[in-house]
């Protein structure tokens, strides 16, 4: 195998662009963590005989668990602070209301606001996406000085975009019908979801790149003037 090749014969630079898009998804532990406080919440609801103080005890408490898990195997703080912020804005809210379901609309919120955000950082030319994966793939911010990938990474933030409108709707019916388990049952689609998100994200970057193109981990920076 050479140096130009990976795995069967699939180019390196393809290969290891692949790996550094499904680091987004973050494996099944990410997938139970994210998915775990409501169906706890949910859970905990019902079996205490529709105990709103006894859900959101054990919910924040579990929640503070998996914070300092992720700390512990050094996540992004700003990544794990926001995890739990949504935890604490749910309880809040469901605590203030006295309503159950009220604990999902800070998750509606927060999905709209992220494609509000991932919106807005297209029309002022710093992709999310890109801004995301850079330090991923060992670049920082160098891909913005690559007009090619600049244009790449914008391409495949509006698919980012869609998913969290679409996340948005789903929920909001179903809080409006008041149905809990839905909401909780759900979670699993949202995930299967961000997993067809990053796929079709590494689809449309490779296609919006030229024949050619190094790839995320070497965006074509322009050398600098002499002298």
């Amino acid at each position: 195998m050479t140096e130009q090749e990976g795995l069967r014969g699939v180019p390196a630079a393809e290969l290891s662009d692949r790996q550094t898009l499904r680091t987004l998804i973050g494996g099944w532990r990410g997938a139970v963590e994210g998915m775990l406080p409501p169906f706890i919440f949910v859970g905990a609801y019902f079996a205490s005989g529709r105990s709103l103080a006894w859900a959101l005890g054990l919910t924040l408490a579990v929640a503070g668990v998996l914070a300092a898990l992720r700390l512990r195997r050094r996540e992004r703080p700003i990544r794990v602070a926001g995890a739990l912020m949504v935890v604490l804005l749910g309880a809040l809210v469901a605590f203030a209301t006295g309503n159950a379901v009220a604990y999902f609309w800070p998750l509606v919120l927060a999905n709209a606001l992220s494609a509000v955000a991932f919106a807005f950082s297209i029309l002022i030319g710093w992709p999310l996406l890109g801004v995301i994966v850079g330090p991923i793939a060992g670049t920082g911010m160098r891909w913005r000085q690559d007009p090619d990938l600049r244009r790449a990474y914008a391409n495949a933030s509006w698919l980012w975009v869609l998913l969290n409108v679409i996340r948005a709707i789903a929920q909001i019916p179903l809080i409006r019908n008041e149905d809990l388990w839905a909401l909780a049952a759900i979670r699993p689609v949202f995930y299967v979801l961000v997993i067809l998100t990053v796929l079709g994200s590494w689809v449309i970057i490779s296609r919006s790149l030229p024949s050619g193109h190094p790839g995320l981990r070497h965006p074509r920076v322009p050398a600098p003037p002499p002298g």
